[in-house]
């Protein structure tokens, strides 16, 4: 039996990653409204990802495999999602340039039928920033490419002229560890039957 694989998330980045291991999934947003109840970043992001994941799940049966993620940037113990305007967009890169922080995306994978089953996981990433004049942060947070990602940069945008290593998973800062997902679809047996 082919199954449907559905990404629940409308981020191209997500899509676009999927599409470079070959997968093909159909685009079918969650509308959950989010909501959490940790405060550890690797679980806020499981959480939230499970959440998004069950939304869209809930209106498949037999043969659907639903993936939702989500991603959020933390810093010092504090989690910085997207941010709200230019203003704090700028307050965010402030907190990053010249430190190290850290990227957590959580994954949930659900296949959907009478044999259900549901796998969660969230992945880190270390991302240092170089030091940045506040030209530079003023200037990048002025250029609209912060405001619909978590903790107000794009790895592989602009920013990446401020990255100064990464330790982990550089696709995990894009939006999806593709590589973990492609291989957890693997032990699920789900990629055997596209062959």
């Amino acid at each position: 039996m082919k199954r449907r694989l559905i990404l629940a998330s409308a981020s191209p980045r997500r899509s676009q990653l999927m599409r470079q291991v070959g997968l093909k999934p159909e685009i079918i947003p969650s509308m959950v409204e989010e909501q959490v109840e940790s405060r550890e970043p690797d679980q806020v992001v499981m959480e939230l990802s499970s959440q998004k994941a069950e939304d869209v799940a809930g209106r498949y049966g037999e043969g659907a495999v639903v993936i939702g993620a989500d991603t959020v940037v933390s810093i010092g113990g504090k989690i910085l999602g997207k941010p709200s305007s230019h203003k704090e967009a700028v307050e965010m890169i402030q907190l990053l340039q010249g430190n190290v922080h850290q990227v957590y995306t959580g994954v949930t994978i659900i296949l959907c039928g009478a044999g259900r089953q549901k796998v969660t996981f969230a992945e880190r990433t270390d991302v240092q920033v170089y030091p940045m004049s506040e030209a530079e942060i003023y200037l990048y947070a002025e250029s609209g490419e912060p405001m619909d990602k978590a903790g107000a940069y794009g790895i592989q945008g602009k920013f990446a002229a401020f990255i100064q290593s990464i330790h982990g998973d550089y696709n995990n800062v894009v939006g999806l560890p593709v590589g973990r997902v492609y291989q957890e679809l693997k032990a699920l047996g789900v990629l055997e039957e596209e062959v």
